[in-house]
């Protein structure tokens, strides 16, 4: 296991913004949006919103959902008896609603342990921990701009998964910035948020 405190450089700083301003991602008007307009929205889109910014999600792979059935599976066995409760993608989560309420995103897997945050469609303020499984067409939003957004959120812990690599990045929340930890398929990897907590990695990865 590695271990570093992680800050974005000029580099991914930019990248953050230009993942916000890609026209391949936004919609081309020059709008503003809040999550009373999402909820108008055509159900028969997956969309997120960033800053105000209508965010188009694309299809995942099978491989994506096979991690993704896998982490709901592991996680839903080790929180039985526990507040805790674990769901997946589409699943609303309103970062800002406090304020601005124009940022919601749908994690691909997330942990809720305050039952006081659960809404009808989804969950207000930060998820204790969220999981990310990156695609192509999502890379540089889940590394960068969410990444971001978590950290200022409040998100205690945030997995970032590479399918290709079988890696998971384990960012961790400490006064107020992310210590990460890497993990390999063969690794037992504990989720600091969650008392006794350990997801087997070997069971997570499809094996073609």
């Amino acid at each position: 296991m590695d271990e570093e405190r992680y800050k974005l450089n000029d580099s991914e700083e930019s990248a953050v913004s230009e993942a916000i301003q890609s026209e391949s991602y936004a919609r081309t008007d020059d709008r503003r949006y809040t999550y009373s307009d999402y909820l108008e929205w055509d159900d028969d889109q997956r969309w997120e919103l960033i800053d105000g910014v209508p965010i188009l999600m694309t299809a995942p792979t099978w491989q994506h959902q096979e991690i993704g059935v896998n982490l709901v599976a592991s996680l839903f066995n080790l929180l039985k008896g526990k507040p805790c409760k674990v769901f997946y993608a589409p699943f609303d989560v309103r970062l800002n609603a406090d304020t601005f309420d124009n940022t919601v995103v749908q994690p691909d897997v997330l942990v809720i342990c305050d039952s006081s945050k659960l809404e009808k469609t989804g969950c207000k303020g930060a998820p204790d921990f969220v999981i990310e499984i990156l695609s192509p067409s999502t890379s540089s939003h889940d590394r960068f701009l969410k990444f971001d957004l978590y950290r200022n959120a409040g998100v205690g812990e945030y997995w970032i998964i590479e399918p290709e690599t079988k890696k998971v990045f384990a960012h961790i929340l400490s006064n107020d910035d992310y210590i990460t930890r890497l993990y390999w398929e063969t690794d037992i990897a504990p989720i600091s948020v969650l008392d006794n907590c350990k997801v087997n990695l070997s069971e997570i990865f499809p094996h073609e």
